[in-house]
Formats: structure tokens, sequence, C-alpha cells
């Protein structure tokens, strides 16, 4: 059974096709992290299971400090909330208001002896 010359010039950009979107599906994967796999499903890349389980293990423990910092930082937020809304925080900042009134009043009274 021989090829014709129309099979072959249909099955040879097929092939380089097939062969270019498995060159690029690998380097995705590698460049993502995903390991590479041979025929028999054994792990090519990453070279050792050393380096995924370290891999694994630093990722593991930066999401942990990243968790800790945003559960200080809401922490941090719900006392400010807290001092925001309080009543107490309200009463302190019209006392304020009072006081300066009362030098405001104080400053223009002394004005106007001396007038």
């Amino acid at each position: 059974m021989a090829l014709d010359i129309a099979t072959i010039e249909v099955l040879v950009p097929v092939a380089a096709i097939v062969t270019a979107g498995w060159v690029f599906s690998s380097w995705l994967r590698m460049r993502h992290g995903y390991p590479l796999e041979n025929s028999w499903g054994k792990s090519i890349y990453p070279k050792t299971d050393g380096e995924a389980q370290a891999r694994v293990q630093l990722l593991t423990q930066e999401n942990a400090e990243l968790r800790a910092e945003v559960s200080a930082v809401k922490d941090r937020l719900a006392s400010l909330e807290r001092i925001v809304t309080d009543q107490g925080y309200d009463v302190a900042r019209q006392i304020e208001g009072l006081r300066d009134a009362r030098e405001l009043a104080a400053a223009t009274s002394a004005k106007e002896t001396r007038q």
C-alpha cells in the first residue's frame, strides 16, 4: 500500500501541527509548575520529588504567613472601626469642639477689650 503524494501533503502538515502542539503544551506545563510525565506515567519534570515537595512546602509556609498577616490587619481594622463608631469618640470630639469654641470666644473678647 503505497502513499500517494496527496496523502503525504496532508499528513506532513498535520504531523507538524501535532508536534508543535505537544511541544507548546509541554512548555506551558513546565512554565506553570505542573509535572511532566513519560508514557508510563512516571514524573520526568521536576527531576526529583524532593523539588516538588520543597516547592509545596515553601508555598504552604508563605500562604500561612499571608493568612496571619491578613488576620492581623482585619483585627486592627475592627479596632479602628470600633473606636470611630464608639459613642465615647463622638463625645470626646464634641468636648474638643467646645474647647475650641471657648478659646475662640476668649480670643475674640480679648481683642474687643483692647479696642
